[in-house]
């Protein structure tokens, strides 16, 4: 049998695991917004459109990219890969015309990779404050996105270098031109490029969770 002060220190153990899960839920909540990405909160396998299979592959190519790229480039590249329904987008700085279609080579030999979109530019490295503006942006995008009642915000996925948005997803034309308009409209933005993977409103209906009947 536990004693009352036996009792007592499983209660506070048992209390002090819960606080500790509670606080790294929501830590790992807040993050997708600030770094700009399609994900808020805990949502994104339940909104993602796509198969949990290709989140998977995205996330493997975005990995090996990065190491291929680190492995044979170095600091002659500076770079951000993201990758979205198997569209790999790389954004940053590299040294060298040279240097950027060698990058284009190792990431479209990535497993799975259906296509690159090279946006690098041959210029020196971004800077701290450009950066943090790049966040900035992003951050606020992301927002104006959520505010927008016609639109699933999580279908975005958002990436910034330089002041240009990438909007990237699986979305229907109606749906990329209401999140172009809406990213243009922000401040700071200096460009806008859509990157998406267009679907038709048949297969966006398809997609879209049935509301539960009331």
């Amino acid at each position: 049998m536990l004693t009352l002060n036996a009792l007592t220190r499983t209660f506070l153990r048992t209390s002090a695991l819960t606080l500790a899960l509670s606080a790294t839920l929501l830590t790992t909540a807040c993050a997708p917004l600030l770094i700009g990405g399609a994900m808020l909160g805990g949502t994104m396998v339940a909104t993602d459109r796509r198969t949990s299979g290709t989140q998977l592959e995205d996330q493997g190519i975005e990995f090996k990219a990065a190491a291929r790229v680190r492995e044979q480039l170095g600091d002659k590249a500076h770079i951000n890969i993201n990758s979205y329904n198997r569209l790999a987008l790389i954004t940053g700085e590299v040294n060298s015309e040279a240097d950027r279609e060698r990058l284009t080579a190792i990431v479209s030999g990535v497993e799975n990779v259906s296509n690159v979109l090279n946006e690098t530019a041959v210029t020196m490295n971004s800077s701290l404050g450009n950066r943090t503006n790049d966040t900035l942006i992003a951050t606020k995008v992301k927002a104006s996105l959520i505010e927008a009642r016609d639109l699933v915000s999580s279908a975005f996925y958002v990436v910034v270098e330089r002041g240009t948005v990438y909007l990237m997803g699986r979305v229907s034309e109606r749906e990329a031109k209401r999140a172009s308009d809406i990213a243009r409209s922000v401040g700071g933005v200096k460009k806008v490029v859509r990157a998406f993977d267009i679907i038709s409103e048949e297969e966006l209906a398809r997609l879209t969770p049935k509301q539960a009947a009331k």
